[in-house]
């Protein structure tokens, strides 16, 4: 994260108006995996309650670490149950407020129209192919990414693989940028990316066998929240019939059987990985 980025979320944190405050703002603490349906469903949340919502993207990981840090935050809302996982150990949220909100499924992201011909993850160690994925210690997606890779390519194919990788990017949002940017010419990502730039971003799915769980983007209050009630009715909003709507439309998964049945075959649901010491320095 450059200097520019913490300087906007010191500032934001200054900003933040606590509870109790004549006009109510909540702060949320978010992987960017749920970007573009947050920040909609942040609004209309504001707009049905009054109480106005200051939501801080980024790699799931690093936001975490930025509210604990602060020491404030009403609610912790991560890419995936790893992180989730680690900010219960820590004791960063209630854990009895901890819900699922949507199903997410690893894939591979191309430009439209896939110019390079990728067609299996093999595909990747091709030479000269530019590759990028996420920050494996602090971004949920580059988690999977990495699972994927020491899962299902040879030593060889991960060390050809690992030349290409041209950027090791901040969050879920950056990642799929790269694509829209064209900059990379594959990610690993999830198949959501596409519907966040449908003129510019393709999904590639995954051979079934290589997708070793699917993921979930978890919601909980954060244990430094002053007002409980205003983000549990957030928390609430989200699950609603309206606020999972907001997620449909850009095709997040509603159910893990959803997931299951785009995939072909059953799968674990969410977990943690443990990513390999040589990954973690990038």
């Amino acid at each position: 994260m450059n200097a520019l980025s913490i300087a906007v979320i010191t500032s934001m944190l200054l900003m933040y108006t606590p509870a109790g405050a004549e006009n109510k703002t909540l702060l949320v603490f978010a992987g960017a995996a749920s970007k573009p349906p947050t920040e909609e469903a942040a609004k209309v949340f504001a707009d049905k309650t009054g109480i106005k919502v200051g939501l801080l993207f980024g790699g799931s990981g690093y936001v975490l670490s930025q509210m604990i840090l602060g020491k404030k935050g009403d609610i912790y809302f991560p890419g995936s149950s790893d992180f989730m996982e680690t900010a219960k150990r820590k004791g960063t949220v209630y854990q009895e407020t901890e819900r699922k909100v949507v199903y997410l499924v690893p894939a591979m992201n191309v430009r439209r129209g896939n110019p390079k011909n990728i067609r299996k993850l093999s595909d990747l160690v091709a030479p000269g192919l530019r590759v990028a994925i996420a920050r494996p210690d602090t971004v949920c997606v580059g988690l999977y990414a990495v699972e994927i890779i020491e899962k299902h390519l040879t030593k060889a194919q991960i060390k050809a693989l690992r030349k290409n990788i041209v950027n090791y990017t901040e969050s879920c949002e950056k990642t799929a940028t790269t694509i829209s940017l064209n900059t990379a010419d594959a990610v690993l990502g999830w198949s959501v990316f596409q519907y966040w730039d449908p003129e510019r971003i393709a999904t590639v799915n995954l051979a079934k066998e290589e997708i070793s769980r699917v993921g979930y983007i978890p919601i909980a209050v954060s244990q430094f929240t002053k007002d409980k009630g205003s983000a549990q009715k957030f928390i609430d909003f989200i699950l609603s019939g309206e606020g999972q709507a907001i997620f449909r439309k850009y095709h997040y998964f509603m159910t893990p059987e959803e997931a299951n049945r785009y995939i072909g075959v059953p799968k674990p649901v969410g977990g943690e990985y443990n990513v390999p010491a040589e990954w973690i320095s990038k």
